[in-house]
Order: structure tokens, then C-alpha cells, then sequence
């Protein structure tokens, strides 16, 4: 049985390479299944006595955040972040995305099974730097940037499961669940060549599940978690608002009738005024400085990124409280939604009719 689970998962993994390169479909085969190699079920992790007291106790706490996931939000009940694996390196994988000059619109790369997504993962950060180069040359603006943790849609539950990792398991508590009830609801309903709702859908389904998550919690120790989750909650709003602000006046620069010269010079101007304003607001946060990589590195492929992960959220929780915030409920919609057309799709998603 084990022999035929992992055939099915590489033909899975075949399928989703599709017309890549075979060094590509390469690395993603052998780095995800080093991965899967590397885990181990959390229950043995927790019998070995050398097990140092801090990492038991995030896999103790990982294990009531993922009964709590079953339990409450009703997510897959299934084998994965049941193991734990420690891979050595900082990161899961790196993305690698990428858009051009004077547009805020991802680079997609396209597979069968999996549709078009708008970015392209390594198992190596070289391999993705180089990658990145190469889009450089071609006169795009890139961004690579470390991944914690990524789905596969459920086929590695054929041998064991999305497993838990070193790259996020010390994430504060709100943060560790959030992740993983973000990674179980790529599991629940995907869209082909909608990179957007996908990832909008499972942020959703993370703010809304840590919140829940966080109100379970009782006494002094529940209110300095919801008040620490909070404050970062706050933080991360007042970044999206400057983000957002940004974003919107470099669209219209885009689409202006201005040439490209001209639109060059105003977006050199916007993103010295945009790193201008996140030092004020970093001043007000008391020196913070959680997000001075972000604006370090902003280009056009930053502000696309933000807008997959984003944009579409607030849709989905608005469509959550239209099912009575019943889970399942909620569920079955965003599956039906994922079946239409993508024009449709958004608009019943948003209720705005759809263009003519």
C-alpha cells in the first residue's frame, strides 16, 4: 500500500510540473520528498526524553490547534501537521516573483492539474536567486522570499501528510495556529489559475480561526495573548493601509496616459515618499521594525504579492457571517465558487455584477 500511495503522489507531483523544465520538476520532487523523509509523528518526537522542553511544548500546543481545527472551524480531519520535521534551513521554500516595469500584474507560470499561479518555488535558495536573475535580465522587477510552510492540496496525505516544520513552529501562538489553519484550507477548495481567491480564502479562514482560537483562552494569560495578537494585528492593518494607499496611486500611474519616462520619474518619487511615510509610521510604533525588510526590497512584484494575499478577504469573511458563520456552510459556497468562471466567480464572491 505504501509503494502505491507514493506512486499516486508522484504522479500528482508529475502533474503539477507539467511543462516545466525537467530540472525543475526535479527539484520539486526530490526537495518535497527529502521533506516528507525528514518528519516524524509528533507522538514520537514527544516520547524521546532529549527532546528540549521548549520544542515539546509547541508540539503539545500544535496538537491541540490541530484538534481545534477539526473540532471548531471544521477543517480536513486527516494526517497532516501530525509529524513534525526539522529541516536545518530557515525556510520550507522560496518563491520566486516577478512583474514588470510599470505594472502591478504577477508573472504566472502555468501547470495542468494545478492552473496558473503567480509564483515558482525552490527547495534551494541558489536555485531560486539564480531563477530570479534570470527574470531580471528579461527587465522584470523580482522578489524571492522564504516560505514557512505550502500545501499540497491534500496529496501528501497519501504518505503522511503536510507535516509541521522548524521554519514556523516557535511562531508565537496566535501565529502558529493561524499558519496552520491557513495551510488546511488549501485543502478545502481550490481554483484553478486564481492565485487571489485561493490565498485570500485561507487568510480569511486564518484571521477568523485565531480569533476563535485566541477567545477560548481564559483568565490574565488569554488576555495578554488576545492583547499581544492585537497590538501585531494592528500593526499589520496600519502596513496594509499604507500598502493599499500605494498600490492604488501607482495602478493609476500605470493606466495614466503619462509616457513611460515620466511615469519612471513619479515612481521613483512615489517610492521615496512610501519609505518616507513607513519611517513615520515605524517612529509611532515605538521603533518596530518587523517590516524594514519589506520596504527595503518594495517593487511592483511586492505590491502584487500583497494584493494575491489580501484583497479578496474581506469577501470572504463577509461571506462567512452571510452563512450564519457556519463553517461547513461557508465551506460548500467558496467549492461552488471555485467551479465558475473566474469573471462570475468574482462577482458573485463580491456581489457586483459582473462587467458587461
Amino acid at each position: 500500500m505504501a509503494r502505491r500511495s507514493l506512486a499516486l503522489l508522484l504522479a500528482a507531483l508529475g502533474l503539477l510540473g507539467g511543462c516545466a523544465p525537467l530540472s525543475y520538476l526535479g527539484q520539486s520532487l526530490g526537495g518535497h520528498l527529502r521533506l516528507m523523509q525528514a518528519a516524524r509523528p509528533v507522538q514520537d518526537w514527544l516520547d524521546d526524553p532529549a527532546l528540549p522542553a521548549e520544542l515539546r511544548e509547541r508540539l503539545r500546543l500544535s496538537q491541540e490547534i490541530r484538534q481545534f481545527a477539526v473540532q471548531a472551524l471544521h477543517l480536513p480531519d486527516n494526517d497532516s501537521y501530525r509529524r513534525y520535521a526539522d529541516l536545518g534551513r530557515p525556510a520550507a521554500v522560496w518563491n520566486v516573483v516577478a512583474s514588470a516595469e510599470l505594472s502591478l500584474s504577477l508573472k504566472t507560470w502555468c501547470f495542468p492539474v494545478m492552473g496558473c499561479v503567480g509564483y515558482r518555488g525552490y527547495f534551494d535558495r541558489a536555485a531560486a536567486e539564480a531563477y530570479a536573475e534570470q527574470l531580471r535580465a528579461e527587465g522584470l522587477e523580482v522578489q524571492v522570499y522564504p516560505v514557512p510552510a505550502y500545501s499540497t492540496l491534500g496529496w501528501s496525505n497519501l504518505i503522511g501528510g503536510d507535516p509541521l516544520l522548524n521554519t514556523f513552529i516557535k511562531y508565537p501562538e496566535a501565529e502558529l495556529a493561524g499558519m496552520i489553519f491557513h495551510e488546511l484550507a488549501h485543502q478545502v477548495a481550490y481554483a484553478s489559475d486564481d492565485t487571489q481567491f485561493n490565498e485570500s480564502f485561507a487568510t480569511a479562514v486564518e484571521r477568523r480561526g485565531t480569533a476563535a482560537w485566541l477567545a477560548r483562552h481564559s483568565g490574565a494569560a488569554g488576555e495578554a495573548l488576545r492583547a499581544e495578537h492585537q497590538q501585531r494585528q494592528w500593526r499589520r492593518q496600519q502596513f496594509r493601509e499604507l500598502t493599499d494607499a500605494y498600490r492604488g496611486r501607482l495602478l493609476a500611474l500605470y493606466g495614466s496616459a503619462a509616457s513611460e519616462a515620466e511615469k519612471r520619474r513619479a515612481k521613483a518619487e512615489l517610492m521615496r515618499q512610501l519609505r518616507q511615510d513607513y519611517a513615520e509610521l515605524k517612529a509611532s510604533w515605538g521603533g518596530d521594525a518587523s517590516y524594514d525588510g519589506w520596504f527595503a526590497r518594495a517593487n511592483n512584484a511586492s505590491f502584487a504579492l500583497l494584493a494575491a494575499y489580501t484583497e479578496l478577504s474581506p469577501a470572504f469573511e463577509a461571506l462567512l457571517v452571510r452563512q450564519g458563520e457556519d463553517w461547513p456552510r461557508f465551506y460548500a459556497e467558496v467549492k461552488r465558487l471555485a467551479q465558475l468562471p473566474k469573471p462570475e466567480r468574482r462577482s458573485q464572491l463580491s456581489g457586483v455584477p459582473p462587467a458587461p
